[in-house]
């Protein structure tokens, strides 16, 4: 499998902040994730909306926990949360939409797979502003995850550009970030260094 680039929102923008960064960087990504656990499914859906109409193709969008708007807009696919309903809930209903789970253990991932996931995202691998105090799981643990599933295991947590390449050593099959893009002074260039990472790792 070609190691992915995954974005993902950071509930600090508007839809139309997001979505107007993400028309200038989408080209050079695999994925991005909408995920806006303080709103609504009404306004979860404003911000997929605002995506498509900027121009980035639906399948590049990945909502995070709504079931119901990933179907409704006939995305990528979902992104389940321990929250979120299960795999089993989801996969037989929805068989169009690529479903992820976050998983933050080995047991967790193997779980997923069983379950029938398509991939799994596990973190946090580095500390970062999103999990205060939470301690991070770290590259070697992320080795041990990599190693004992098929599904391909997207990194998540403090990742950025000058650290991106030991997370994809270690065995991840591509990253997630979200403040080293969204945050950044200037997105599209970060985005494309992160792409140039991904692809020569």
């Amino acid at each position: 499998m070609t190691k992915q680039l995954h974005l993902i929102s950071t509930g600090k923008q508007s839809a139309e902040q997001f979505a107007s960064i993400c028309a200038r960087i989408h080209p050079y990504i695999d994925a991005i994730h909408v995920r806006e656990k303080r709103k609504t499914a009404r306004e979860v859906s404003a911000f997929v909306a605002a995506l498509i109409e900027s121009g980035v193709p639906p399948q590049k969008i990945i909502v995070n926990d709504r079931v119901d708007v990933a179907a409704v807009f006939g995305v990528k696919g979902v992104q389940l949360a321990h929250h979120s309903l299960s795999v089993c809930q989801v996969k037989p209903h929805f068989p169009a939409l690529a479903v992820g789970c976050s998983v933050h253990s080995l047991d967790e991932a193997k779980e997923a797979e069983k379950s029938g996931a398509d991939f799994c995202i596990y973190g946090h691998i580095f500390p970062t502003a999103s999990k205060p105090g939470m301690r991070p799981r770290g590259v070697e643990s992320l080795r041990i995850v990599a190693d004992g599933v098929h599904i391909p295991v997207i990194a998540i947590g403090g990742i950025h550009a000058g650290n991106a390449a030991q997370v994809l050593q270690a065995g991840a099959d591509g990253i997630a970030v979200m403040s080293a893009v969204f945050l950044a002074k200037d997105p599209v260039a970060e985005t494309k260094k992160l792409a140039h990472i991904v692809k020569q790792t």
